[in-house]
């Protein structure tokens, strides 16, 4: 049986009718069985290659053939910008077989937010971050709203289980599927990363579904064209940009904000059609500018990593990099950016502004050559985390029993492999600082720690994640 013969009646009639698809790319095509089949997985494409639906066509097809009702699918990124990208598509794919969507992140209104709880959506938009408040909230009937998750998929995977995130992640989805009571399906997408297997194992930690990697080679005859030139100085990368392939749309990626903001400058200085795109740009600025970007043709974007991920900006002509990312990884997402429309392959140009800068991407582009990708690792020891989930524990279910919080997480690789010992220290010097307090063996906050950590209901203990300060200059003439 054809992968697409097994999707749902409804959904193959719009896929077909509404959609106007011809057919899947096999990525999609090997996801509907290895999810229909009940595994946990890993999807691996470049970008624009489909994965969103690898991971909710199958998806889509188990919630109307098994009925699903209230909210039974959590679709989390690690950025709010890729969830506001993604919503106009999810929402037009479950408005298409009758159901709904909706987005929650920290710029969500709360008239939004309580409209969410009031009715769940069939499929909720969100960051982990979202999710531990809604956890930890006292007007959230918990068990109600998380019992009918189904179905969990993680976009860009590898930005998770690379850093702490990852960990506060998995620590989340194990108190959700505790409060669920079953094992919930997981999948992660991602672009090419160099130990897919070992992440799929860190993925689906605590579950006891079949685990499957889903990674069709690309068939391709058409090579990349990939270049490398040195010119100096940021200034000379300005002048080349602005003559090269004018009357292109080109992305150019620098490795700092303060570069993107000098190299904007003089793209400017040249006549060139220049937007930026940088974590301290505000949401709205940042936002006109990408959707200005993705409607023109004649322009250059400059932006740092945050257009790495699978933000959609339109049809890019050229990807140009200011020296090099820190990861192969990375310049495959980067170079995936281009090269969508028919007939076109993907490119990228390096251009060195310094010697280590050219070293570098002489060195990257060699590993790449020899289709050499880097493994990612979790970081180890995750301590801080541990203690923050505690706490975290205690707000979620009003206090905690002092032999039952462990069993919330101990899924949880990085936790379930520390001594138990040292657990036990960390309780005890949380209570011996008189962050916590124990009474009958139930564990709850201290005024010491309610003082440290309850301000703007606990805001310092949500926030474990720090993200750089957003200024705005403004000045007038005297």
């Amino acid at each position: 049986m054809k992968a697409f013969d097994r999707l749902h009646p409804a959904l193959q009639h719009h896929i077909v009718n509404s959609l106007g698809w011809r057919d899947l790319r096999e990525v999609q095509s090997l996801s509907i069985d290895a999810c229909l089949d009940g595994n946990n997985m890993v999807v691996l494409a470049p970008t624009a290659g489909g994965k969103t639906e690898s991971a909710f066509f199958p998806v889509i097809s188990q919630m109307l053939a098994e009925s699903w009702e209230g909210l039974s699918i959590v679709y989390v990124s690690p950025i709010k910008a890729l969830l506001n990208n993604q919503e106009q598509r999810l929402h037009k794919y479950m408005q298409l077989v009758g159901r709904r969507a909706a987005l929650w992140h920290g710029d969500t209104p709360q008239g939004e937010r309580k409209r969410i709880l009031a009715e769940p959506p069939d499929l909720l938009l969100t960051t982990p971050e979202s999710l531990e408040v809604m956890l930890v909230s006292s007007k959230i009937d918990h068990h109600r709203f998380f019992a009918n998750i189904k179905v969990v998929v993680i976009d860009e995977l590898h930005a998770f289980a690379g850093d702490d995130r990852g960990w506060h992640l998995l620590s989340v989805f194990a108190r959700i599927g505790k409060l669920a009571g079953h094992d919930i399906q997981r999948i992660g997408l991602s672009a090419t990363v160099g130990n897919p297997d070992e992440m799929l194992l860190w993925l689906s930690s605590g579950s006891q579904r079949p685990q499957k990697v889903v990674w069709p080679k690309e068939k391709s005859d058409v090579e990349p064209d990939v270049q490398l030139d040195y010119v100096g100085s940021l200034a000379n990368a300005a002048k080349v940009i602005s003559l090269l392939h004018q009357g292109e749309k080109r992305l150019v990626f620098c490795d700092s904000r303060s570069r993107v903001e000098q190299l904007a400058v003089s793209l400017r200085g040249y006549g060139v059609d220049t937007f930026v795109s940088h974590s301290s740009v505000g949401l709205d600025e940042r936002r006109q500018a990408e959707e200005a970007f993705a409607q023109r043709q004649n322009c250059v974007i400059v932006a740092t990593s945050s257009l790495e991920l699978g933000l959609d900006v339109g049809d890019l002509d050229r990807v140009i990099q200011i020296d090099a990312p820190g990861s192969v990884s990375s310049f495959l997402q980067r170079m995936g950016r281009s090269g969508r429309r028919e007939h076109s392959t993907h490119n990228c140009l390096f251009l060195a502004t310094k010697d280590e800068g050219l070293l570098r991407a002489a060195a990257l582009i060699e590993l790449w050559r020899r289709d050499y990708v880097e493994p990612v690792k979790a970081p180890p020891c995750p301590y801080h985390i541990l203690a923050q989930q505690l706490m975290a524990l205690i707000l979620q279910e009003r206090g905690v029993g002092r032999s039952q919080w462990f069993s919330w997480v101990d899924a949880v690789p990085a936790f379930n492999e520390m001594p138990e010992e040292k657990i036990a220290a960390l309780l005890d010097y949380m209570i011996a600082k008189d962050i916590l307090w124990s009474d009958d063996g139930i564990v709850s906050f201290a005024p010491e720690g309610e003082s440290i950590f309850g301000r703007q209901n606990f805001m310092d203990i949500l926030s474990v994640f720090t993200s750089p300060p957003l200024f705005r200059v403004m000045s007038r003439p005297q």
